[in-house]
């Protein structure tokens, strides 16, 4: 029997992976009450990546989490990034090929604050953000999964199915993160485009064996194992006891998962690290397979596609889950400002409009690098030229350095100044992501703090009174992308919503006349601003 509960919840969070949870959590942070459901029984303890971009680490310093994410990652500072090795016997005794981890240069260090110091696996990145959800008080329902869904102009009624059996719920909204078999996709009529399924149908085991005697103090963040009886990809989970080995499964050839047993699956890891008699203990075994799509469409009426459930990113290059927590975050103010009334639902609409072309960009990136992985690994000029040819972008860049075009940024500046050289693109335009500076030991990141703020030059004396009376936090910078008598409106999610290069003559009615556009109030007057 189906039990109706008609409380309106204002956002209904379906799906509990990495981008679900850090979506519930941007909208905690935000003032919105929200419910998350998941159909399994708690956050997965098998990670499926590792690669946790600065994007998303800026994110999680926004919420207060990039010191415990850099307590749970491997520190990889002075380590391999890949290495590539027989066995990992072979490995720790010298007999390996390594690519250092990505050093970052002066330049590129001067875009961020903070940089996580190796990698982070999704497992031990979820424990951090339900940690945070169970301390605001978050209602996350586990073991519950999506049965129906259905939605008029005012609301939105789901159907789920948990523990104590059937029951309704009313949302305003609905965020769908429930992965590239979206069940919320489906439900809504949303088709999929783009290349589908790509390379061999792969097997993730997650094991726990004590590897330190075999690796002799090496470290590193991916390892190639070529050996012919077991040749597969070992990845990191905590550099000591705990690993993922990724090894093709045949189903062309008729071989099922249900084929590799954890007494197979034992003697596939000893095989790959060279050691007969290592004590494995199998955790837990996945199937997956690399995969590039992208959702027809990012938003159906009051219901919003987040992650795999709107694009599904073939993994080199570790752009999938960062482009997910992106979408949340692009999401997750403009809900919020909805929720409390401060800006018209039109402002929702630039959520798909903004995060489409990311997503189109990010898929075409991640299958540029496909056919050699060495354009996204390889350093030095020969790697330049090589990626310039194939139009290859600079992985910050496309962690970074993309711009947004939408109703919500006034006078929007799209073009990349560079697919390179990180610190050109973010050079301050409308659109793009704040430049990060150092203003009294504080970064101009942390400025925001997830509210709208205006920066202002040096001589900006007037355009701190207009913030005033607005009501807009302000803070004077001193930087080459803001003009001594200009001023920088930023939105809560560090995106450059204004540039004004010069004062005009009423800096407060400006700065609510685009605080109307962009928030999409009722009846704004079109704002003509002059930017560089």
């Amino acid at each position: 029997m189906t039990t109706t509960v008609y409380p309106e919840v204002p956002v209904l969070v379906v799906g509990g992976g990495s981008v679900g949870l850090l979506a519930a959590a941007l909208l905690t942070h935000h003032g919105v009450p929200v419910v998350l459901v998941e159909r399994r029984s708690g956050p997965s303890v098998h990670p499926r990546a590792t690669g946790i971009g600065p994007r998303t680490v800026e994110i999680l310093r926004e919420l207060g989490l990039d010191t415990a994410a850099d307590a749970e990652a491997v520190d990889l500072r002075s380590s391999a990034g890949k290495a590539v090795a027989r066995t990992v016997v072979e490995m720790g005794a010298g007999d390996v090929v390594t690519v250092p981890m990505p050093t970052p240069s002066a330049d590129e260090l001067d875009t961020m604050p903070f940089r996580l110091r190796g990698v982070c696996s999704q497992d031990r990145l979820d424990a951090v953000v339900a940690a945070y959800l169970a301390r605001r008080g978050a209602d996350l329902r586990w073991s519950t999964r999506l049965v129906g869904i259905a939605q008029d102009a005012d609301r939105v009624d789901v159907e789920l199915a948990g523990p104590d059996g059937r029951y309704s719920l009313r949302c305003a909204r609905v965020v769908a993160a429930d992965g590239t078999h979206s069940a919320v996709r489906t439900a809504l009529g949303v088709g999929t485009s783009g290349p589908g399924e790509l390379g061999k149908s792969m097997l993730n085991i997650l094991f726990r064996a004590d590897l330190r005697p075999h690796l002799r103090g090496m470290s590193f963040a991916t390892c190639t194992i070529t050996t012919p009886e077991a040749p597969g990809l070992l990845a990191t989970v905590d550099g000591e006891t705990n690993w993922v080995f990724h090894v093709a499964c045949d189903v062309e050839g008729n071989e099922r998962q249900e084929d590799f047993t954890h007494e197979r699956c034992t003697a596939v890891v000893r095989a790959a690290v060279g050691d007969p008699n290592l004590a494995v203990e199998v955790r837990s075994v996945l199937p997956w397979r690399p995969r590039s799509c992208m959702a027809d469409r990012f938003a159906v009426g009051r219901v919003f596609l987040v992650g795999d459930a709107a694009h599904t990113v073939s993994p080199l290059g570790a752009f999938g889950l960062n482009t997910g927590v992106a979408d949340a975050h692009n999401l997750a103010w403009k809900l919020g400002a909805v929720h409390k009334g401060e800006a018209g639902a039109g402002l929702l609409d630039t959520y798909a409009q903004e995060r489409e072309p990311v997503a189109v960009a990010t898929l075409d990136q991640a299958m540029r690098r496909l056919p050699d992985p060495d354009l996204h690994w390889g350093r030095g000029p020969e790697a330049d030229a090589a990626r310039t040819a194939a139009g290859v972008w600079a992985a910050p860049v496309v962690h970074l350095g993309q711009r947004y075009d939408s109703a919500a940024v006034v006078d929007p500046q799209p073009e990349l100044p560079s697919t390179v050289d990180l610190a050109v693109t973010l050079d301050g335009s409308p659109g793009s992501r704040l430049p990060h500076a150092w203003v009294d030991g504080v970064s101009t990141l942390d400025l925001v703090a997830s509210r709208w703020t205006l920066l202002v030059g040096g001589a900006g004396d007037r355009w701190l009174t207009a913030a005033a009376d607005v009501g807009l936090p302000a803070h004077r910078v001193h930087a080459p992308w803001l003009s001594d008598d200009g001023s920088m409106l930023v939105r809560p999610d560090a995106i450059v919503a204004m540039r004004v290069t010069a004062l005009v003559p009423d800096p407060a009615r400006l700065l609510t006349d685009v605080l109307d556009q962009v928030l999409a109030r009722p009846t704004p007057v079109p704002v003509p601003v002059s930017s560089t």
